[in-house]
């Protein structure tokens, strides 16, 4: 039993050896990032933490440590009472704070005597993120990715799944980002995360990859929604093979409208989201796609969409950062039907399997 201190680097890729992963930071510090699998138990709250620190601003830092450990006493003693009393001695934590301090220290001291075996992580959350932001700058480098390039409502990622169905190994962004890559891309009752807590996930699916095998993933822009591609992995995904997906624009079009099923069921949602393209489009087109949609014609907005706007955006993307993008083989899909993607997934595989032999 006892208390030890370890850096971030020394636990990067250890942290499931622990029994439970601590975060003893407020609330909101915990919603926008923590590390994987933590609970929170803050020692103090957001809005003690607004108060200790008015104290130490306009009273003094003497009067404003010993409110705050009064406060973080209690704190304390509440997550004792309510989490700690069932657990075995065996239990062993690891915890943490912002920079390893005073927070995660009380907490872990208490633990401590208990009878537990803790271990605070030195430099708290700011050293992982660190050790993180390094890991994204080295781990794409790594591995071997195959990409999928596709004009919109090419069922790419329809076609990831079916390849993971398939035993390959995938990196999906925009399921990491919770945003499907386009003005129209939101899932519904889904906020993104924020950039940490993306780059925090992302680390973990590039940490878990094999880099003996292919790694399948969309070719992607800069930005995800709102959401940036570190811009090592950026340059992993261009520089990677290449796999164009090429579907009828009728396929796509169907393929769209019933992945898309909340605008179709939700007019005046579809018809907000045209409003950002305003600017780029000009509001007469835009009005009359809004008219269509009310009067339920998705279909032509949909496929007036991709011939303007989406597939001329997109390949002059693709031609300007995948070199080959026009010359590579298709891979022709007749429609987004899982049998047929799932043909095309076992073909990937299969090239995969042949050129890694």
């Amino acid at each position: 039993m006892g208390l030890r201190r370890v850096a971030a680097e020394e636990l990067l890729h250890g942290l499931a050896a622990f029994d439970a992963v601590v975060d003893a930071r407020s609330e909101s510090e915990f919603a926008e990032d923590r590390l994987p699998g933590a609970v929170n138990w803050p020692a103090l709250s957001d809005a003690e933490r607004a108060l200790v620190g008015t104290e130490y601003k306009q009273v003094s830092a003497f009067d404003a440590r010993k409110r705050g450990a009064a406060l973080a006493a209690a704190n304390i003693a509440r997550h004792v009472q309510q989490h700690v009393q069932p657990l075995a001695r065996g239990w062993r934590p690891l915890v943490y704070c912002w920079r390893g301090g005073q927070r995660s220290g009380s907490l872990a001291l208490v633990l401590s005597e208990i009878g537990f075996s803790v271990t605070v992580l030195d430099g708290g959350y700011r050293g992982f993120r660190r050790a993180v932001l390094a890991e994204l700058e080295t781990l794409p480098q790594r591995l071997r990715f195959q990409v999928l390039a596709g004009r919109t409502g090419s069922a790419k990622s329809r076609l990831l799944q079916a390849l993971a169905a398939e035993g390959a190994q995938v990196l999906d962004l925009e399921a990491l980002a919770c945003h499907r890559g386009s003005v129209l891309g939101l899932v519904p009752g889904q906020r993104q995360p924020s950039q940490k807590a993306f780059e925090t996930a992302l680390w973990q699916a590039l940490a878990a990859l094999d880099p003996a095998r292919p790694v399948f993933a969309e070719g992607e822009s800069r930005t995800i929604g709102r959401l940036r591609v570190p811009e090592a992995l950026l340059q992993a995904l261009r520089a990677a093979r290449l796999h164009p997906v090429r579907m009828p624009l009728a396929a796509r079009v169907a393929f769209l409208l019933e992945d898309y099923a909340h605008f179709v069921a939700d007019a005046e949602a579809f018809c907000e989201r045209l409003q950002a393209l305003r600017e780029l489009r000009g509001a007469a087109t835009i009005e009359r796609w809004q008219a269509l949609a009310r009067a339920g014609d998705f279909a032509t907005p949909v496929r007036e969409l991709l011939e303007q706007h989406y597939d001329p955006v997109y390949l002059k993307s693709m031609r300007k950062h995948f070199a080959g993008f026009d010359e590579e083989q298709a891979l022709e899909l007749a429609d987004a039907a899982p049998a047929t993607l799932a043909a095309a997934a076992r073909r990937l595989v299969a090239q995969g399997e042949a050129a890694a032999g």
